[in-house]
């Protein structure tokens, strides 16, 4: 039993010096990585424990760290585990109860609800109980099946004898956790992709159908990654593609994950998309993607950490900062072609109130709009917008 009490004191020591200005995962790596004494068993347990505290956002702060991170560890849990068992056995058996009878017993004033305290700032669509609960569940791990790869992945996934499930057509989930390192080749064979994000396919098909142009240039202009740029390549096929980001380090690392990924002819800069009087080439596209970026409150249950530590103004500076994003690229859209909008936010002001500002400003026709709910599927949420500009009016 000593051994989990370790384990609780140590998580605890973790979470009284920890910030939040680094992703908790960074934390705990240099955590471990400077105390080496403790194995890759006991840096699961304790992460998890560190986890569980974060994951119930500001309830229980009224106790300890100790006792919020074994009463949020019982809310957490389905299923009876070691932890719980040796650190609160009472509880252990009362694990399968539902998320609300459990703050039921534990506390009246405890609610899901009060999970997530910004309810009236969510999107219209967004189930707001059913959001705050998929707090308390670890997301699942997504891959997205690249063109012509299908058969030769299943059959490896097959062979490996790891748990996974096929839950859309080139969709495989599979457990957080799951090492999939020496199964498939990543980026080539398949991507590790939010299923929501992928579901982003289904505005670039609505793309696809409205559009004559045979190599149709597209400019993904906050690129991070490279994900939804891949995304286009393999729904649109040939197209002419050109990637920009604020941050060089993250097109350094872009250009690696497409040369995985086989993609080679490409365009690519840097650019603060942001700045006032932005200078942009006189190139124009048939498509803009604009992956902005959020409060990625959609993606919380990944990082609760940010849940815990989030300051209400910052949805207000990323509105503002959305918007000048877009003034500065709406001009490059050539007349009758199209705006990709996206956020992994749930907010109103970051989604609807900036489309309307699009709309209002710049005279875009709204041709789809998606809220790609996750919180059902252990998966994020999303939000994603097809503008269009008219054909003959000036911006």
């Amino acid at each position: 039993m000593s051994r989990y009490y370790s384990y609780l004191n140590t998580a605890s020591d973790i979470i009284k010096n920890y910030d939040g200005s680094e992703p908790l995962s960074n934390y705990l790596k240099k955590f471990f990585s400077s105390n080496k004494k403790y194995g890759s068993k006991d840096r699961k347990q304790i992460s998890h424990l560190c986890y569980c505290y974060f994951r119930t956002g500001r309830l229980f702060n009224e106790l300890s760290v100790e006792d919020k991170i074994i009463t949020s560890l019982f809310l957490c849990s389905d299923f009876s585990n070691d932890l719980l068992k040796n650190l609160k056995p009472e509880w252990d058996d009362k694990v399968s109860m539902g998320a609300e009878e459990k703050c039921l017993m534990l506390n009246a004033q405890c609610s899901t609800q009060n999970l997530f305290p910004f309810a009236d700032e969510l999107s219209e669509g967004i189930d707001a109980d059913a959001f705050s609960k998929s707090f308390l569940v670890q997301p699942d791990l997504f891959l997205r099946i690249r063109p012509g790869n299908k058969e030769k992945v299943l059959k490896k996934f097959k062979v490996s004898g790891l748990k996974f499930n096929v839950i859309a057509e080139d969709c495989i989930t599979l457990c957080n956790n799951s090492k999939i390192d020496g199964i498939v080749e990543l980026d080539k064979e398949v991507v590790i992709q939010d299923y929501s994000s992928q579901r982003v396919g289904e505005l670039f098909k609505n793309y696809k159908l409205k559009t004559t142009n045979h190599k149709p240039k597209i400019w993904d202009c906050c690129a991070a990654s490279g994900g939804k740029s891949i995304l286009a390549k393999d729904i649109l096929s040939d197209i002419d593609l050109t990637v920009s980001d604020i941050r060089e380090s993250i097109i350094f690392n872009l250009k690696k994950r497409f040369a995985e990924a086989g993609i080679k002819n490409y365009h690519s800069f840097i650019a603060d998309l942001s700045a006032v009087n932005c200078q942009l080439s006189s190139v124009n596209y048939d498509l803009i993607i604009a992956d902005v970026p959020c409060s990625g409150s959609g993606t919380w249950s990944r990082t609760p950490e940010q849940l815990y530590f989030f300051n209400h103004q910052t949805i207000e500076q990323f509105n503002h900062l959305q918007r000048r994003i877009i003034s500065n690229v709406v001009s490059k859209i050539k007349p009758g072609g199209y705006l990709l909008y996206i956020t992994c936010s749930v907010f109103k002001k970051e989604n609807e109130k900036v489309v309307e500002f699009i709309q209002q400003q710049f005279n875009l026709q709204l041709i789809q709009k998606e809220i790609l709910i996750g919180y059902d599927k252990k998966a994020d949420t999303m939000f994603a917008v097809l503008l269009q500009r008219p054909s003959t009016t000036a911006l």
